[in-house]
C-alpha cells in the first residue's frame, strides 16, 4: 500500500468513528482540500467545484473508495487545468488529519506583560532561566527544609552537643 492511499485512510477515518477507511464523503474530500490549502486564493477550486465533481463520479452514493476518489482527483485536475501529479503531491504533504491548525498565546495588553518574564524583579527574576523557562521548586531560593527548627533559629544541630557529658 503507498504512502496516498494510507493518507487517504487517516482522511475516510477522520471525523467519522464508524468508517473502516475504505471510503471517503464529500465533507472529509473537502476537509483534506481544505487542509492542503485548495481553497485558498491562488488555487481556483472551492467547495462548489468538489462537490459537482464529487457527485458526478460517486452517481448518487454518498462515499467514493479509493479507485474513485483517484478517479475524481483527475477529473478535478483536468477541469481546473491542474497537474494530477502536483495535487497529489500536495494532498500528501498536508500532513495528517487534523495537524495544521495551532493555538498561539494571546500576546494582548496585561497578558503580554504577565507573562514576560524578563520584566520580573526580586525573588520571581530568579525563579526563570534565561530563555523565561521557569525552574520549578529550584528556582525558589527559601524551601522548607523539614529539620523541625523554625526557620530563624541559628543553633540547628546543637542541641544534641550540648546534652552530651564528657
Amino acid at each position: 500500500m503507498d504512502e496516498f492511499q494510507e493518507q487517504f485512510k487517516k482522511f475516510c477515518k477522520f471525523g467519522d468513528t464508524k468508517s473502516k477507511g475504505d471510503a471517503i464523503t464529500l465533507t472529509s474530500t473537502d476537509k483534506w482540500f481544505r487542509q492542503a490549502k485548495f481553497f485558498d486564493k491562488p488555487s481556483n477550486i472551492t467547495g462548489a467545484d468538489t462537490a459537482i465533481y464529487f457527485n458526478k463520479i460517486a452517481k448518487g452514493k454518498k462515499t467514493l473508495s479509493y479507485k474513485e476518489f483517484l478517479e475524481y482527483l483527475d477529473t478535478l485536475a483536468k477541469a481546473k487545468k491542474m497537474d494530477i501529479d502536483e495535487v497529489k503531491v500536495k494532498l500528501l504533504l498536508c500532513g495528517d488529519p487534523g495537524t495544521t491548525s495551532t493555538t498561539a498565546a494571546v500576546k494582548v495588553g496585561a497578558v503580554d506583560r504577565l507573562t514576560d518574564t524578563s520584566a520580573y524583579t526580586g525573588t520571581h527574576k530568579e525563579r526563570f532561566d534565561a530563555s523565561g523557562k521557569g525552574k520549578g521548586i529550584e528556582g525558589r531560593q527559601e524551601r522548607a527544609e523539614n529539620t523541625g527548627y523554625v526557620g530563624g533559629y541559628k543553633g540547628a544541630g546543637t542541641y544534641d552537643k550540648s546534652r552530651k557529658k564528657n
